[in-house]
């Protein structure tokens, strides 16, 4: 069956949560597909199932197609901008799934130039829970997975969809060791201003 929305969404599940509220809440009129956010630790196999989603959607979508990834989610020199046009769409301006989460265009490395903080929203919680149980399946003990974190002085927590206690409620459960320094409650707009700056291009 045909989708009724002019605009399809390809994006990484770490944003699913901010997307289906934006358009629960009539902000934006797009079809969703989702590619795994577990991808994310084997650039191959994320390239290889975003192909095939991308391939797949252009097959069976006429309207215009958005890429949700940032720049460096394929690697650091311009990867996932070479799939996009690859594939003949555009991608949103930024270079992961917190820069979107914060307004795109590099705010995340404005607001953490020194790479010391964890920005960590809904999806991003998700996956290093999701990490955490894979690599204690591995065997990998509690000490191990904490040294993954050194370096890191804290946590900035993103606020995107409501729920700030539930957010800190499981966190708690991932136990990383980290305190939360602060917490940014500016909803989902600004993934919004990032997509439909991306459908402008289109």
């Amino acid at each position: 069956m045909a989708s009724q929305s002019s605009v399809c969404i390809v994006s990484c599940s770490v944003l699913k949560g901010e997307l289906r509220q934006l358009r629960a809440e009539g902000k934006l009129d797009a079809e969703l597909v989702f590619v795994s956010k577990n991808f994310h630790v084997d650039y191959t196999q994320l390239e290889s199932n975003l192909r095939r989603m991308l391939v797949h959607t252009k097959n069976r979508f006429n309207g215009k197609i958005v890429l949700l990834y940032g720049d460096l989610c394929l690697g650091q020199d311009g990867e996932m901008e070479k799939l996009a046009q690859e594939h003949g769409v555009v991608k949103v301006d930024a270079l992961n799934c917190i820069d979107c989460q914060l307004g795109g265009r590099g705010k995340s490395l404005e607001l953490n130039p020194e790479h010391n903080l964890m920005f960590m929203g809904p999806g991003m919680i998700e996956f290093f829970a999701d990490m955490k149980r894979s690599l204690k399946q591995q065997g990998i003990d509690e000490t191990a997975i904490r040294g993954l974190f050194s370096g890191i002085k804290g946590i900035v927590l993103l606020d995107t969809c409501g729920g700030k206690e539930k957010l800190l409620n499981a966190l708690k459960e991932i136990d990383i060791s980290l305190e939360v320094l602060e917490t940014k409650e500016g909803g989902s707009d600004n993934v919004l201003r990032v997509v439909l700056d991306a459908v402008e291009r289109t």
